[in-house]
């Protein structure tokens, strides 16, 4: 029995996650993490996402300066997304320098929260991972599928600052930076 029970443990362990948010399943075997309300394929005939929610992005006090030794510099990878607090603007890191996803923007519905940060983060579809964050997708065959909002300028009553989404009007990506939304073909 304790052989048998050692053996699921470890076939369970070496699985590639998939993860579905607000639904039971993912759409194909091409998402490792995806959320409820999106569309098929955007075509005329596909029935409207009612989804108005959007993934918030961490922020940090200041982006990380690449070389200093931070948790997340040290091992910032392309792809990273984060909010600047103190700039006040969502940013990318692309081919080693943090990229503005937005205009500096009055953040004043940005609230602090009182805490400290613990444990590495979570890593989804790879037991280990060179990158540092709260939340890793790491995975060499599969992407990571935004909420899908329509309008989401018109669609999210109350936006919090570092928060992203897909626009299936406009087929961008939207970001949130306190003040304005941003889009990005």
């Amino acid at each position: 029995m304790k052989n048998y029970i050692t053996m699921i443990f470890l076939a369970g362990s070496m699985m590639k996650a998939q993860v579905a948010i607000g639904k039971t399943a993912v759409s194909g075997s091409s998402s490792l993490l995806e959320f409820a309300g999106m569309t098929a394929t955007n075509l005329p005939g596909d029935t409207e996402t009612a989804n108005f929610r959007g993934i918030i992005l961490p922020a940090v006090a200041a982006t990380p300066v690449f070389g200093t030794v931070t948790p997340v510099s040290g091992n910032a990878q392309n792809g990273t997304f984060l909010f600047d607090r103190q700039s006040k603007k969502i940013r990318m890191f692309e081919s080693g320098r943090w990229v503005d996803m937005t205009d500096e923007a009055a953040s004043a519905s940005f609230i602090s929260v009182a805490g400290s940060e613990a444990g590495a983060g979570v890593i989804i579809g790879a037991a280990g991972s060179s990158a540092a964050g709260v939340l890793v997708l790491e995975s060499s065959d599969k992407a990571l599928v935004l909420p899908h909002i329509k309008n989401p300028h018109a669609s999210v009553k109350s936006p919090y600052p570092g928060m992203m989404c897909y626009d299936t009007v406009s087929n961008s990506i939207a970001v949130y930076d306190g003040g304005q939304w941003s889009y990005w073909k």
